[in-house]
This record gives C-alpha cells, structure tokens and sequence, in this order.
C-alpha cells in the first residue's frame, strides 16, 4: 500500500496487487511524513505525520476503508515503523519534546505505549521487522548517518553500521537478522541507489549502488 504524502498535504491511498496500482478509499486525514506499518494490503496502520503541525493521528485499514483508531502518546513526523496492523513500533522522527528523535512507541491493536527508546536521537530513518524483533537503521542526526540499531522487544542496541550513510531511505524485512535497506539520500545531499543487505548477525552486504 501507499498513502498520504505531500506537498501539498495527501489522502490518496493505492494498493498493489501484485502488477497494478489501483486507488481506493482515502484516509481520513490528509498528511504528509506520516508512517506505517502492515502485513499486506487488506491489514495496515498509518500513523503520525504533518499537518502544519506534527500529529498523533492513528488510522487503521481493513481492506476497505481507514478508521480512525487510538492516537499516538507524542506527536511526530518523517519517522519509521515496523510491524503488522495489530503489533508494532514507531521508532524515532521529529517531534516537539525535548528528547525529540529517541522515542520509541508499541502498538498492541489497541493503544500506543511508550517503551525505551533509540540510543542515537534521529529522524528520516528506515526500519524493518516486527514489534519484538526490528532494525532502525540510516536517518540524519544530522547529518546522514549509518548508525543501525538492533531491538529485541525490550532494548534497542547499536550494531554494525550500514556500508552508505543515508537519510530518506527505505527499508523491508521480517525481523533483526534479514533485511534489506535502498535508496536514500547521502551525506553530500546525492540521491543513492545503494542497496544492502542484513543477513543473520552482525554483518551488511552491499548488493548494489546505482
């Protein structure tokens, strides 16, 4: 799935099947720098965000229509997530308190708990994995970084750096020990086709860069 976006502030949704794009029915709230997380596009949870401010909004997708769901303990924007519509985590981003891009929040179906947070504040970082197994990695502290954290339900732990420091990128995987970072933008402002690896343990294999 795809949904909201900006500028100027989006409530487009799309979903994939597998060769076309098809769009469906919007979110309720238009928002750019919003996060989200889900199994496939019958299951989703968009969350946070930017309206001229940053947001708590909480929308949750059954395939057919968004409903709005539980808000976030702190708002925020161009931050990650990590999870399926019932369990999840958003991990870092932009927001207004004073320990702006270390929060961490789980998400257990229902309600937004706030648990411990990223050891390196950051924002426009990627992530992949589950609620109790994930990575956060990339981001801009500033400026673009590789740092790559590992969480193992409870902690986040610092690991191996990615091999391109980046900000802007994406990310996708199952959990801490497989997954896979691309694109992004590097330290010198450069877009990057960089795509690496994270397989099992404490190693990142680069497997392509343009």
């Amino acid at each position: 799935m795809a949904f909201g976006g900006g500028p100027p502030d989006s409530a487009l949704t799309e979903t994939w099947n597998g060769t076309n794009w098809t769009e469906v029915n919007d979110l309720n709230t238009a928002r750019r720098f919003l996060s989200g997380f889900g199994a496939n596009n019958t299951a989703a949870l968009a969350f946070g965000g930017y309206i001229s401010t940053d947001q708590v909004l909480t929308e949750s997708w059954n395939g057919t229509n968004w409903t709005e769901v539980n808000d976030l303990n702190s708002a925020r924007r161009n931050f990650a997530g990590a999870g399926i519509q019932t369990a999840g985590l958003a991990i870092g981003g932009e927001e207004p308190r004073s320990n702006k891009g270390v929060l961490t929040e789980l998400w257990n179906g229902t309600n937004w708990t706030e648990v411990n947070d990223l050891n390196i504040a950051r924002n426009a970082l990627a992530s992949a994995g589950t609620q109790t197994s994930a990575l956060a990695f990339g981001g801009e502290v500033p400026p673009a970084t590789a740092l790559t954290e590992s969480w193992n339900g409870t902690n986040w732990t610092e690991i191996a750096d990615l091999g391109t420091a980046r900000r802007n990128l994406s990310g996708s995987g199952t959990n801490n020990t497989s997954s896979l970072a691309f694109g992004g933008i590097d330290t010198d402002g450069s877009r990057t086709a960089a795509t690496e690896e994270w397989n099992d343990g404490p190693q990142v294999r680069t497997i392509g860069t343009s």
